[in-house]
């Protein structure tokens, strides 16, 4: 079973906070995905870590049949069902290495940031094809693995002495497996895989590759958050799109 760290006190709360305000989640990572989504009208929707349930909400207010979203936090799955509960969203409690459980077929499954918490990504992606219909399709995020490569999990950006970003350092990326450092609480869990290894699995696995997308900042992003400006130099996020 992956780690519960969402429903620890002290990183729940300090989570919830990062949410409330305008993250690089909200200016990154979604619009990098939304523009992946196909038409979800009419269709099924596994929303896998669904965490508080925004996402799957939205695919249900914009015309999902049916979507069931999926989290291993009960901490999370009670904000969803108090704020963003609907008649087509059921969400259950469920870790992601347990979807061999489901027995529902899907036209969509939907990830974000979560699949860097799997240990085991090849049979996380064997589920995920088992699950899907025929043409269904895949479509994730996670932290980069340049972000997830070093083993302290302290990458870190290097400035100039005008305080400009000029570059980005770390090390262990050819070393998979798991990593162990700070978030808002100490021992945090999740697990590096190279981009070799994603892309491999996800192909061997019988999916076909539609896009994969290292998100770069917008004008408009930038402007809302300045310091993203780094994001030229070093991704934090690693979005794929695949169908079955």
């Amino acid at each position: 079973m992956s780690q519960n760290i969402y429903d620890n006190e002290v990183f729940f709360k300090e989570y919830m906070k990062l949410r409330s305000e305008k993250s690089y989640n909200d200016l990154l990572e979604q619009p990098a995905m939304n523009k992946l989504l196909p038409d979800i009208k009419g269709k099924t929707i596994l929303d896998i870590g669904c965490g508080y349930g925004h996402n799957s909400f939205s695919f249900a207010q914009n015309g999902a049949k049916k979507v069931v979203g999926i989290d291993l936090s009960q901490k999370m799955l009670e904000v969803a069902e108090k704020e963003f509960s609907h008649p087509n969203v059921e969400y259950r409690r469920m870790d992601m290495s347990e979807l061999s459980a489901l027995t529902q077929k899907f036209d969509l499954v939907y990830s974000s940031l979560a699949f860097h918490y799997a240990e085991n990504f090849k049979k996380l992606m064997e589920d995920i094809y088992s699950l899907l219909n025929e043409d269904g399709y895949l479509i994730y995020s996670q932290e980069h693995p340049i972000v997830t490569a070093t083993m302290d999990c302290k990458g870190h950006h290097n400035m100039d002495e005008n305080g400009n970003f000029i570059s980005y350092t770390f090390s262990d990326y050819g070393k998979s497996g798991q990593r162990v450092g700070p978030w808002f609480v100490d021992g945090v869990i999740n697990y590096h895989r190279s981009m070799g290894e994603i892309i491999s699995t996800i192909a061997h696995t019988g999916f076909i590759l539609k896009d994969m997308v290292e998100p770069a900042p917008e004008p408009w992003a930038i402007k809302e958050k300045p310091d993203l400006v780094k994001e030229f130099i070093k991704p934090t996020f690693l979005v794929i799109k695949a169908k079955k």
